[in-house]
C-alpha cells in the first residue's frame, strides 16, 4: 500500500524526505516526474532516497511516494538476447520510445508483455510440487528455459494449460495460488538453494594459461585487473565464447561509453562456436555507462546477479562478467559522501568489503531447490587507477576472490597475449582442482604444470643475473633453463584469439603441448651432460616445427610428428 510524503532536502542523486513510512530498501517515486528510486537510510520520519535518474530541477515540497516493495527484478521467458540498463529497464525499447536520448521518469517493464511463449507442462494435475520445482518449459530461441515453482508455493497441482501465453497469463493453478511464466524477486536478496558443493569442477575456457596455470572453479570468483589496452575486453570475450558455461551475463557497470557501445556492437556480432548462432542468443547484457546516474550503477551488480541465480535454479552453468567494480565502488563512494557518512581509506565507505563480500558469495555452484545442479562463476574485472593494485577496491577484491588474472601492460608492450603476468596471478583452486585433472585430463597433468611454474620462477631469477653480467655468463643448464621458459612462453602461454585454430585449446591438447616441452627440456639436459653445444640444442629444427605447429589445423597431428622429430635429432646429439 502505498503511502505519499514530500521532499525535504536534495543533494544529487540523494533525496530526503518525509511522511512515507518506509522500510529499508523500499522503492520510492520522487518529485512530479514519478523519478524511481529506493531507501537506503531512515531517521524518524526521514527516509534518504538514493534516485536511479538525473534529480536535475527536482526541489523540496515535490511529492514522494512509497510502492512500499523492494527493488525487484522481472524473471522469465525474454530475459536472454535483452539490453538492460541497471534497473532493468530494456534500452532497445526506451530507444524506440524516446530515440537515442531517454527522459527521465520513463518506466517500461523488464519483460515483453505482448510477446506470446509456447509453454510444455512438465507435471499433470494431481502432481503434487514444491517451490524451485519445474512445471513446464518453453523454448526460448536454442535455450530450453524451464518454468519453475515460484518461491514460497507448493502444493497440489489443480490445474496446468498448454499452448501460447504471455508472460503475465495464468499456465498453472498450484495449492490455490494462480502461477504465471513471470517471477519477481528482490534484487538484494539471494535466491535460496537446497545445498552448496565444493568447488572441485573447473570451469574450462580453453585459454591455456586460465586453465592450465590459474584454473577457475566452476561457482569460484576471479578478480581480473583491466588496464587500458591490456586486452581485458578481449579475454571476457573470450570466457563468454569457449567457457563451458551455458549462459552470459555481462555487467557495463560505470564504463566509458565508447567501451560499452564495443561490448553492445560486438556481443551481437560474435558467433557462438559450440552452436553456430548468435552469442547474444544465449546472453544477457546490462548496460550502465559512466555518465548514468551512480545510483543505477549501484543496483546495476545486483540486478545481473538476480538474473544469474534465476538460470542457475535451472540448472545452468552461467558465466558472470561485472565490469568493473572499481566504478560500483565509486558510486558507493559517492552516495556515502552525500550521506555524510564517515569515509574509509580514500574516501570509500566503511562498509565496501562487506558489499564487496556480498556480491562475490552469491557466486556457487549448488543444487537448486529444484533438484538441479548449477552454478555461477563470476569474474570481476577490477579498474585500478594508474594501475596501482595496492588501493581500497583492489585489495578488498583480492581477500575475497580466489583467483586472480593479473594483465600486465609490460607484457602488452611486448605483444604478448594474453597479457596474463604468470608471476602475479594466482589461483587458490589448484588444490581442489587436482583430483579433476588428474582423474579427467591425466594423471601427471598437476605435476607437470607444477614443474612448469618451477622453470617461469627460475627464468625470473636467472634474468636478474642476465642483466648484470649477460646472459654468456651463465653454466650451460641454465642456458637451457632460459629456453625452455622461452618455449613455455611463446609457445604454451602466448594464445591468438583471433586464429581459427589457437583460440580454443581443449585441456588434452593443453597436456600434449606442455609434455612435448617437457619431454624437449628432459632431453635438453641430457643433451648438455653428453657435451652437445647450447646452440645447437636450441636450434634443432623440431623446435620451430613446434612454433607453427599450434596454428595447423591438423595440430594434434603436427605434434606427434614434432614429438618424433625430437626422439630422431636428439639422437644424432648423442641422447
Amino acid at each position: 500500500m502505498s503511502k505519499e510524503g514530500v521532499i525535504y532536502r536534495v543533494s544529487g542523486p540523494v533525496v530526503i524526505a518525509t511522511g512515507i513510512s518506509a522500510r529499508m530498501y523500499d522503492v520510492v517515486h520522487v518529485g512530479e516526474e514519478q523519478l524511481m528510486g529506493e531507501v537506503i537510510k531512515i531517521v524518524g520520519d526521514y527516509s534518504t532516497i538514493q534516485v536511479y535518474e538525473d534529480t536535475s530541477g527536482v526541489r523540496p515540497g515535490e511529492p514522494v511516494t512509497n510502492t512500499g516493495n523492494p527493488l525487484v527484478v522481472e524473471l522469465g521467458p525474454g530475459l536472454l538476447q535483452s539490453v538492460y540498463d541497471g534497473i532493468q529497464r530494456p534500452l532497445p525499447v526506451l530507444r524506440e520510445r524516446q530515440g537515442d536520448f531517454i527522459e527521465r521518469g520513463v518506466s517500461v517493464p523488464g519483460l515483453d508483455r505482448e510477446k506470446k511463449w509456447d509453454f510444455k507442462p512438465t507435471v499433470k494435475v494431481g502432481d503434487t510440487v514444491s517451490e524451485g520445482q519445474t512445471i513446464g518449459e518453453v523454448m526460448e530461441d536454442t535455450m530450453l528455459h524451464k518454468i519453475m515453482v515460484p518461491i514460497g508455493v507448493e502444493g497440489k497441482v489443480e490445474k496446468i494449460d498448454k499452448g501460447s501465453f504471455t508472460v503475465e497469463e495464468t499456465v498453472a493453478v498450484i495449492g490455490g495460488r494462480n502461477v504465471t511464466m513471470m517471477q519477481k524477486w528482490p534484487v538484494r536478496e539471494p535466491r535460496p538453494v537446497r545445498e552448496k558443493y565444493l568447488p572441485d569442477i573447473p570451469l574450462i575456457t580453453g585459454q591455456r594459461v586460465l586453465d592450465t596455470m590459474f584454473p577457475l572453479a566452476k561457482g569460484g570468483a576471479a578478480a581480473i585487473p583491466g588496464g587500458f589496452g591490456t586486452g581485458k575486453t578481449v579475454t571476457q570475450q573470450q570466457l563468454a565464447k569457449w567457457s563451458d558455461a551455458e549462459i552470459v551475463v555481462y555487467i557495463g557497470c560505470g564504463e566509458r561509453g565508447n567501451e560499452m557501445t564495443e561490448v553492445l556492437t560486438e556481443f551481437p556480432a560474435l558467433e557462438d562456436p559450440k552452436s553456430g548462432d548468435p552469442l547474444m542468443n544465449r546472453t544477457v547484457l546490462i548496460a550502465n555507462t559512466s555518465n548514468m546516474p551512480v545510483a543505477a550503477r549501484e543496483a546495476s551488480v545486483y540486478t545481473g546477479m538476480t538474473i544469474a541465480e534465476y538460470y542457475r535454479d535451472m540448472g545452468y552453468n552461467v558465466s558472470l562478467m561485472a565490469d568493473s567494480t572499481s566504478r560500483w565502488a565509486e558510486a558507493m563512494r559517492e552516495i556515502s559522501s552525500r550521506l555524510e557518512e564517515m569515509p574509509g581509506e580514500e574516501g570509500y565507505p566503511a562498509y565496501l568489503a562487506g558489499r564487496l563480500s556480498e556480491f562475490y558469495e552469491r557466486a556457487c555452484r549448488a543444487e537448486t531447490l529444484g533438484g538441479d545442479e548449477g552454478s555461477i562463476s563470476v569474474i570481476g574485472a577490477v579498474s585500478p587507477p594508474g594501475g596501482d593494485i595496492s588501493e581500497p577496491v583492489s585489495q578488498n577484491t583480492l581477500r575475497i576472490v580466489r583467483v586472480f588474472w593479473a594483465l600486465d601492460t609490460k607484457l602488452r608492450e611486448r605483444r604478448h597475449f594474453p597479457a596474463i603476468n604468470w608471476l602475479t596471478s594466482y589461483s587458490l583452486y589448484d588444490k581442489q582442482l587436482r583430483d579433476w585433472y588428474a582423474a579427467n585430463v591425466a594423471e601427471d597433468f598437476p605435476e607437470l604444470r607444477e614443474w612448469a611454474m618451477i622453470i617461469l620462477q627460475r627464468e625470473s631469477e636467472l634474468q636478474e643475473i642476465v642483466q648484470l653480467v649477460g646472459s654468456d655468463a651463465l653454466p650451460d643448464e641454465q642456458k637451457i633453463t632460459l629456453e625452455i621458459s622461452r618455449m613455455i612462453r611463446e609457445i604454451f602461454l602466448q594464445q591468438n584469439a583471433y586464429h581459427p585454430v589457437d583460440t580454443y585449446s581443449p585441456m588434452e591438447r593443453q597436456y600434449a603441448m606442455l609434455k612435448l616441452i617437457r619431454k624437449y627440456a628432459d632431453l635438453a639436459y641430457k643433451a648438455v651432460e653428453a657435451g652437445a653445444p647450447v646452440d645447437r640444442i636450441a636450434g634443432v629444427p623440431a623446435r620451430q616445427r613446434f612454433v607453427r605447429a599450434k596454428l595447423e589445423e591438423n595440430i594434434d597431428e603436427e605434434l606427434e610428428a614434432v614429438s618424433r622429430d625430437l626422439d630422431a635429432e636428439f639422437k644424432e646429439l648423442g641422447v
